[in-house]
């Protein structure tokens, strides 16, 4: 591939940084990349040291959509959970149109239709129709709840408290979680790999665990003692806002918690199954929930500010 891939989020985010390992990975085998990213900073910094082009520009300015778009031979699209979606995907849809992109790998989440239980769900489906009609290859990589996102929500209470609070019910619920990084393979893999039909989507989870067991794996890894607090969705509500997390990222949260506690997963049911895509397209095995706990082990038991 002689065109240079353009990676958006390619900085890394508060979500799985799948941007960031894309961009990395692809960088590794010798593809060129032009990461998309909101500021220079550091860690764009460090992109480009690894080789990538920067450009800096806003996924809702179509001028500088357009400018990343043109030269390039294929996207990775992947917007932050933030107002703006919508805008966003016509806006890139628009620019590869014109710039004649022959294939882009859209992310979005692991359920993806007009009835999914959560908002950012729904416009998910929506940009899924809108980049499938800009006939531009577009292929969506639907994952489930990323290995990075719980490690964050755990942060806010485990170091200080031993104490995971989440509102997810009792210790029997379980949760379909994938690693970032394996989403990030697999986005590699359909970038590179032979061009799949347009609009199919690949489903990603990595594995299917009891909070029981999550539980259980961060005391057996840190050692210490941890337990489980249920809190109500409002007291969850109030405590992300004062973290800094955006109405549209709480508001799709909130109703992710109430469709996990209300769905009653069973862990041996197959439509919650390790997918093989992860080895087939990513080229190996899922990371396994403990092997992702303790390569973060440092950082999650840092007290957060």
């Amino acid at each position: 591939m002689t065109k240079p891939v353009l990676v958006t989020s390619a900085a890394g985010g508060r979500q799985g940084k799948t941007g960031r390992h894309v961009a990395e990975m692809l960088l590794k085998r010798g593809v060129p990349v032009r990461a998309f990213v909101r500021t220079i900073d550091e860690r764009s910094e460090r992109l480009r040291a690894l080789g990538a082009d920067i450009v800096a520009g806003d996924f809702l300015d179509i001028r500088s959509v357009q400018r990343a778009t043109d030269g390039a031979g294929a996207v990775y699209f992947a917007y932050p959970v933030q107002d703006g979606l919508m805008d966003a995907t016509a806006i890139m849809a628009l620019a590869a149109r014109q710039a004649r992109i022959p294939r882009l790998v859209n992310l979005v989440m692991l359920q993806s239709s007009p009835d999914a239980p959560t908002p950012r769900m729904r416009q998910n489906y929506l940009s899924e129709q809108v980049f499938e009609w800009a006939g531009v290859g577009a292929v969506h990589i639907r994952a489930t709840v990323f290995y990075e996102n719980l490690a964050a929500l755990v942060r806010q209470s485990l170091p200080a408290q031993g104490a995971i609070r989440l509102p997810w019910g009792s210790e029997k619920t379980v949760l379909p979680l994938v690693a970032g990084e394996d989403v990030a393979r697999v986005a590699v893999g359909l970038l590179t790999g032979p061009q799949r039909e347009p609009g199919s989507a690949v489903r990603l989870i990595g594995t299917t665990i009891s909070l029981k067991e999550i539980i259980a794996t961060f005391a057996r890894v840190m050692a210490k003692s941890v337990h489980y607090q249920e809190i109500s969705d409002e007291d969850w509500r109030s405590h992300a806002a004062s973290r800094g997390y955006n109405p549209h990222a709480i508001e799709h949260l909130s109703s992710l918690w109430r469709a996990i506690r209300g769905a009653a997963i069973d862990p041996n049911d197959p439509r919650y199954a390790v997918t093989d895509a992860i080895e087939t397209i990513g080229g190996a095995k899922p990371k396994s929930f403990e092997a992702f706990v303790r390569e973060g082990q440092s950082e999650l038991l840092a007290k957060s500010a």
